[in-house]
């Protein structure tokens, strides 16, 4: 669980952290900074985006969850640490986990003699709403 690593990495478990944590488990939103900190600042009014950024931060360099690069413009972050695609959809702009068959790859893993510790996988299309969407039009 996050908490306990939180623990191990010698954060105080503050109550802005906790929110942290909580909003994030067993999301598949892949909220940037910027919406959690949205989300959390009316419960939390001392809540910084500092704050947001740091524990995301700490977190996905301890392995705890992903940071997704998928839009130039913002960073998302997965509570999945797991190798896994992510798609963004060009209408909506919404992003989804992508199962795309058999991508489980044991990491490291040797191509031509590179060592292979991590990889990110990401797909650019239209997501099926917005595909149903503009064919009942």
């Amino acid at each position: 669980m996050m908490i306990n690593k939180l623990k191990n990495l010698g954060l105080k478990l503050t109550p802005q952290r906790l929110a942290i944590l909580n909003l994030l488990e067993g999301n598949t939103k892949h909220p940037s900074a910027e919406e959690i900190y949205k989300q959390l600042k009316l419960r939390f009014p001392s809540l910084s985006l500092a704050t947001v950024y740091n524990t995301l931060e700490i977190l996905a360099k301890a392995g705890e969850l992903q940071e997704i690069r998928i839009k130039a413009d913002k960073r998302h972050f997965d509570p999945n640490p797991n190798p896994h695609g992510h798609f963004l959809c060009r209408s909506c702009q919404s992003i989804y986990d992508l199962d795309a068959g058999p991508l489980e790859i044991q990491r490291p893993f040797n191509i031509n003699g590179f060592l292979v510790e991590e990889y990110t996988l990401y797909f650019y299309g239209i997501c099926p709403n917005c595909r149903e969407k503009s064919s009942s039009q």
